[in-house]
């Protein structure tokens, strides 16, 4: 055995290692596909020894070869081997080359499963976390099924290196074995609050991965990820959960509410760009969830506005990037908060970087108002004049067009400036985007039926001057205006002027250099153009001038038949001939313009893009069936096809010629080339000005002129868009000055009693007329159109199957699969144990079939009632969280979290419940049977119960943590909890009530939040209210800067008759161990249909110590270490005369004074909470028969003496 291990080191020593096949390619670049198949030949051998240091080795080297590209897939099972080894450096090395190499359709990838169960289960941490890694890389359907309860287990390890991969794994379980998802999904929760940052981080990354595309399955988990939003200091994960909370937040609007404030405090108070960003993001998410139900959030807007515009004024292009992207998201609701950063975005337009100009273009289509919409569009012309490359430019004349028409020209108020501004941008050199042009001169001619006139004069201007935009090769594209201007010039001929011209340009020969599609319809456009003249003519009485316009046509017309587009060919003939017809009735003097007019009678209107989509199928049309019967297999293979060229074919084969190589055609164009050169008669090529120019002397001393050709094309008689804009401007000021004399007479007429309303007012959207009336024709719809349909999700989304309710309990089905050894005992010869199975199975089959059916139908029941039931908690548990949640301006610490279980029913009683049910079912069942039977089920009924009731309370005892929420506010009990409010009465008179909350914030421990609800009592309407409040020595309202002591805040909105709404105000404090009232004033003016008054509601402001208290969750663990500190003083209380219960005294204590509930006990419970400025208060509350004791410590005596004395008075009133 020695000898073998010397060998087999020996033999390793001459072994090439990694190193040495890297060297060995380098020094092998002429041949190196040869040297690496001499090496995989080397491989090859190595894998076939014993030694696994060998194999290991030969792996390695297969590894980096895999990663040039080599296929390794035929050492699979060697990989395999490796990864068995006991070694972990060997290991690491399989488990690599697996994870590289393997996937689903490897065949040998079966055989790991026992493999990685094994490492997974080692004890060594590092041969699990290798285990782990390459497992993720390689899981199939099956791996994950059969290892998932492994992986699960794995997620409770005591090491969190492997608890964090464990975790991570699950995604990929998850993905591949969906069904996973439920039962491993509690485990997975539990992970969100480990001990651990990088598994918390870990299970976050997880679920807001699943949540991304399902995420109203994972609302549930909204007040967990919010204590985690306002907890945690790792921006990665606060980026994670705030994507996620943007998710949810437009499937649960009132989640908005509790979001804006720490959203708005991280914005304030982060440095990190990347999480400054998705704050921005999220916060755009939840105010557009609250468009309807929230008014007053200009504030975050503005604040998100201008935290953008630093990072758009940052020089880092990416920063400046994300800046506009995030500006594009706040544009689609608040539009006016980011045009007053319009220079900003126009300045992004000199920006060098492409990706940054097409964003501020992006924004800029968003910006447009009737007001300053020819103010964009003339700074975009500009730059479309400076633009260097076409890509930038045709994107610029894009984002003009695209700006101009959005929303049905809802900002054009001049049509003529539009018609101008698409005529300016046929001057373009080499635009691509001639069709867009085309397209929007079309279908502005067609709708808008005022300016046909001016549109139709500008056609004609065109056509006249095709030969200007048709004649470089470069500018082809723009070509496509004149299939424009033709359709227009054709179709609304009764407005040209002078038609004869314009049909005269149409018919020069220069338009046969066009491309066919647009021949075709100068052609078409020609005979309604010749109908309209005739019809003037022979009307006026010009028999001479009609006919001579017959002959022109005549004359000019051929040049089209012969033309190589067959759509001109056969347009131009069947219009020829009709024209000669028209040609011999003429000359019989006989009136055909009625006739010929009649042709084009009618006006088309435009289609809408989905119309065809829309018609709806007629009763009794089978759209799949066959309109002719289909032919049979043996019909089509008895019948060949003829083929009609099949004898010219077979005549042209014989012919052909040998294929030519290069070198016999080079020769022969030698020759043909020689003999040219020797004939006399052949007429050889004038060399090219240009060469000739080159050959001649002195070239180099001749100046060269630059041309500018960045000047663009004039097309003369165009009007130019800019004199519209002056008019423009001079129509917009006539206007106000004509609205302006209006309101001073409704001034006079009104005595000024709306002075301050009008000083403010200003120019608005609507007051903005249109040049001329507008009559835009809408898009024409099938009868009977049905409506669109929604585009059908990709089928093969593997997030799909993942579209999971994971708030429904377990079923016994749902669980995973646990590998169990087999028992021995129940494994007899099966020849002895069938005869007595066939012998008792005959005589109790249907008994048997009855009583399974009656069980399986209460299996049925009790799942049916579990699920109702934990649905119905689940939206009670979120609606609680939810209607406890503070205003907009809330506290971040997520007070109302340990409220959340409530209303949670404890498991015994429903147990009890189910029994009794089941008992009353099998009474009603089995009442016709004997006493003795019913005797003997209730002892095995009594049995089965007090199983159930040891495992409920085992379950419950299990699962501690997943019951806190409810344990916190004590509710075990099933009696239902009375309402609670946290709003108290502030002050109220017959116009106005005024309720409020105060909630502190632990991110600032100066400072709390009151939440004030005004609503209105009166029939009057309630405007320009001020609140002030006198401050005090400890306690300052905070008012805006430049503001007095003595000056009120304006409260941000009006109230209409019974409408109520609300306001937060800050206020900054010293000490907060006492109590406080502040005196204030709320003034406003009530106005009705008599007039105005002034009025005032004076109120005192309770600041109790329990406002100052936060609910903060505390582990029984370090609640004891607390107690045991010595470092708090104790005080206590006792309260007689208590009827209500236990649970409901302990809600009201969590719900009031802000306490969380650590332990309970029977009728005794430990309760904690946390002031702002960090004072630790510890509770233990004692219920009798008829009083309740409290013991209390607290960091600091007075604090504690005060918050009981609070408690006292609060627990006197039940």
């Amino acid at each position: 055995m020695a000898l073998k291990m010397v060998k087999g080191s020996i033999d390793r020593m001459f072994d090439k290692n990694l190193q040495d096949l890297v060297r060995g390619i380098r020094n092998h670049k002429e041949d190196e596909a040869k040297y690496i198949s001499q090496c995989i030949d080397e491989i090859k051998q190595e894998l076939k020894q014993d030694n696994i240091a060998v194999k290991a080795n030969a792996v390695c080297k297969l590894t980096y070869l895999q990663m040039l590209g080599y296929d390794i897939s035929w050492a699979a099972f060697n990989i395999i081997e490796v990864m068995s080894a006991s070694k972990f450096t060997f290991k690491r090395i399989g488990y690599l080359a697996a994870s590289q190499c393997f996937h689903e359709g490897t065949d040998v990838i079966m055989l790991t499963t026992n493999q990685i169960r094994k490492d997974l289960s080692s004890p060594n941490q590092y041969d699990t976390g290798v285990a782990l890694t390459g497992l993720s890389c390689f899981v199939t359907p099956d791996l994950a099924r059969d290892l998932a309860n492994d992986i699960m287990t794995l997620m409770s390890h005591t090491k969190p290196y492997i608890r964090k991969k464990a975790v991570l794994i699950m995604y990929k379980v998850f993905l591949k074995y969906p069904e996973s998802l439920r039962p491993a999904f509690p485990r997975l929760k539990e992970k969100l609050e480990d001990p651990d940052p990088g598994v918390q981080s870990a299970a976050v990354n997880v679920i807001c991965e699943l949540a991304r595309r399902n995420p109203k399955n994972y609302l549930s988990l909204a007040p967990l990820f919010f204590k985690l939003m306002t907890s945690s200091t790792n921006n990665w994960v606060l980026i994670k959960i705030i994507k996620l909370f943007g998710a949810l937040t437009p499937l649960e609007p009132r989640l908005g509410k509790k979001l804006i404030e720490p959203l708005t405090n991280l914005i304030h108070s982060t440095s990190a760009m990347s999480l400054l960003y998705e704050c921005v993001n999220t916060v755009i998410a939840v105010l557009i969830s609250l468009s309807s139900g929230m008014p007053n959030h200009s504030a975050s807007i503005q604040l998100c506005v201008q935290k953008l515009r630093i990072l758009i004024e940052d020089s880092d292009q990416n920063l400046k990037y994300l800046g506009l992207l995030a500006m594009s998201k706040i544009l689609k609701t608040h539009p006016k908060s980011v045009q007053s950063h319009k220079d900003l975005i126009l300045q992004c337009l000199d920006d060098k970087d492409e990706s940054i100009r097409l964003r501020a273009l992006d924004l800029l289509y968003g910006m447009v108002s009737k007001k300053n919409l020819m103010e964009i569009v003339k700074k975009l012309m500009i730059h479309v004049d400076k633009a260097e490359g076409t890509t930038y430019r045709d994107e610029l004349l894009t984002k003009i067009i695209d700006i101009c028409s959005q929303s049905n020209y809802q900002y054009i108020t001049n049509f003529e400036w539009y018609i101008s501004i698409l005529v300016e941008l046929t001057r373009l050199e080499g635009t691509r985007h001639g069709h867009l042009i085309a397209a929007q001169m079309l279908d502005v001619a067609i709708r808008v039926k005022a300016i046909r006139k001016f549109a139709v004069s500008q056609m004609a201007m065109l056509l006249d001057n095709a030969h200007l935009i048709a004649s470089n090769t470069q500018r082809n594209g723009i070509c496509e205006v004149l299939y424009a201007a033709a359709w227009i010039c054709g179709e609304f001929s009764e407005h040209l002027e002078e038609a004869n011209q314009t049909l005269e340009a149409m018919l020069r020969p220069k338009v046969t250099t066009l491309p066919g599609h647009i021949q075709a319809v100068y052609v078409q456009n020609m005979v309604k153009l010749y109908a309209s003249i005739l019809q003037q003519k022979e009307q006026s009485g010009e028999k001479e001038a009609a006919q001579e316009i017959t002959q022109l046509m005549i004359e000019r017309l051929p040049q089209f038949v012969q033309s190589a587009d067959l759509e001109v060919q056969e347009r131009a003939s069947c219009i020829l001939q009709l024209i000669k017809y028209i040609q011999k009735l003429q000359i019989k003097e006989v009136p055909v313009a009625e006739e010929v007019i009649a042709l084009f009678a009618g006006e088309l209107n435009p289609v809408a893009p989905k119309a065809q989509k829309k018609v709806p199928v007629p009763e009794g049309l089978d759209l799949d069936a066959w309109i002719n019967e289909p032919p049979s297999d043996s019909e089509s293979e008895d019948e060949k096809p003829k083929t009609i060229f099949h004898d010219e074919e077979q005549r042209h084969s014989r012919h052909r010629q040998p294929e030519i190589d290069e070198e016999e055609l080079a020769r022969r164009r030698e020759a043909r080339k020689q003999e040219q050169a020797n004939n006399p008669f052949y007429i050889k090529s004038s060399p090219s000005p240009q060469k000739r120019y080159q050959d001649t002397p002195g070239v180099e001393h001749i100046p060269v002129v630059q041309i500018d050709l960045s000047v663009p094309l004039k097309v003369p008689g165009m009007p130019m868009s800019d004199q519209y804009v002056k008019l423009e401007e001079e129509r917009r000021h006539k206007q106000k000055l004509e609205k302006d004399k209006k309101k001073k007479k409704q001034k006079k007429e009104k005595r000024g009693k709306h002075h301050r309303h009008n000083s403010l007012h200003t120019e608005s959207e609507e007051d903005i007329a249109p040049a001329h009336h507008v009559d835009i024709i809408t898009e024409e719809m099938p009868e009977n159109a049905l409506p669109s349909d929604e585009d059908d999700k990709d089928p093969n989304d593997p997030y799909k199957a993942l579209d999971i309710d994971l708030d429904k309990p377990l079923a016994d089905s749902e669980k995973l699969p646990v590998q169990r050894h087999r028992n021995v005992e129940n494994l007899k010869s099966p020849d002895s144990e069938a005869p007595l199975v066939e012998k008792k199975s005959k005589k109790p089959k249907k008994k048997e079939k009855k009583h399974k059916e009656k069980e399986r139908e209460k299996g049925k029941k009790k799942e049916k009632k579990v699920v109702e039931e934990e649905e119905e908690k689940k939206g009670e548990d979120l609606d609680f969280w939810l209607s406890t949640a503070p205003p907009p301006a809330s506290t971040t610490q997520p007070q109302s979290e340990p409220e959340v279980g409530a209303a949670v029913v404890a498991e015994p009683q429903e147990v009890k419940k189910e029994e009794r049910e089941e008992r009353d079912e099998e009474e009603e069942d089995e009442g016709k049977k004997s006493s003795k039977h019913k005797k003997k089920k209730h002892k095995k009924e009594k049995e089965e119960k007090s199983k159930d009731k040891k495992k409920s309370k085992k379950k419950s005892h299990h699962s501690e943590e997943e019951t806190t929420e409810s344990v916190q506010n004590g509710t075990l009990d099933d009696e239902p909890l009375p309402p609670m409010s946290s709003y108290r009465l502030l002050a109220e008179n017959p116009y106005i009530k005024m309720t409020y909350d105060i909630q502190g914030n632990l991110q600032n421990d100066s400072q709390v939040t009151v939440s004030v609800i005004f609503e209105n009592k009166s029939t009057s309407f309630l405007k320009s209210m001020e609140l002030n409040v006198l401050d005090s020595l400890n306690t300052k309202m905070l008012r805006p800067e430049g503001s007095s002591v003595h000056d009120g805040i304006p409260v941000p909105f009006q109230l209409p008759p019974g409408i109520s709404n609300e306001a937060q105000f800050v206020f900054t404090l010293q000490s907060i161990v006492m109590a406080q009232k502040l005196k204030g004033t709320l003034s406003f003016i009530v106005k009705n249909d008599e007039g105005s008054t002034h009025e005032k509601l004076d109120f005192k402001l309770h600041f109790s110590c329990a406002s100052y208290l936060i609910t903060t969750p505390c582990y029984s663990d370090a609640f004891a270490k607390l107690l045991e500190s010595g470092d708090l003083h104790m005080s206590s209380i006792k309260v007689d005369g208590i009827s209500i219960s236990f649970q409901h005294l302990l809600a009201k204590i969590c719900f009031h004074h802000h306490f969380s509930v650590v332990e309970r006990v029977d009728s005794c419970a430990s309760m904690y909470s946390r002031s702002i400025q960090g004072h630790h208060v510890c509770l233990l509350v004692k219920k009798g028969e008829n009083s309740v004791s409290i013991d209390g410590k607290c960091n600091d005596s007075t604090l504690l003496s005060n918050l009981l004395d609070e408690m006292k008075e609060t627990l006197s009133k039940c």
